[in-house]
């Protein structure tokens, strides 16, 4: 997830989690820090793709008709 070699700055926060996932999460010995910090760093990706393929969604849609219309530009060199 995050690629770091200083170790990063821990901030201390509160949050409202379903009671039910805190009671199974120590169950299984789930460090939910760490399990938040995973999925909010996810969720964070996830929007970060969603706005870029927003953002550049004319250039990927004229790029693909360019090649629905004229093929791989130099698939001709392909192996496979």
């Amino acid at each position: 997830m995050l690629q770091s070699t200083a170790k990063p700055q821990r901030k201390s926060v509160n949050t409202s989690i379903d009671s039910r996932l805190i009671e199974e999460a120590k169950a299984l010995g789930i460090n939910m820090s760490r399990a938040a910090e995973q999925g909010i760093a996810k969720a964070i990706s996830a929007e970060k793709t969603r706005r870029w393929q927003e953002e550049n969604k004319e250039a990927l849609e004229s790029s693909n008709e360019y090649v629905r219309r004229n093929g791989l530009p130099l698939a001709k060199y392909r192996l496979f």
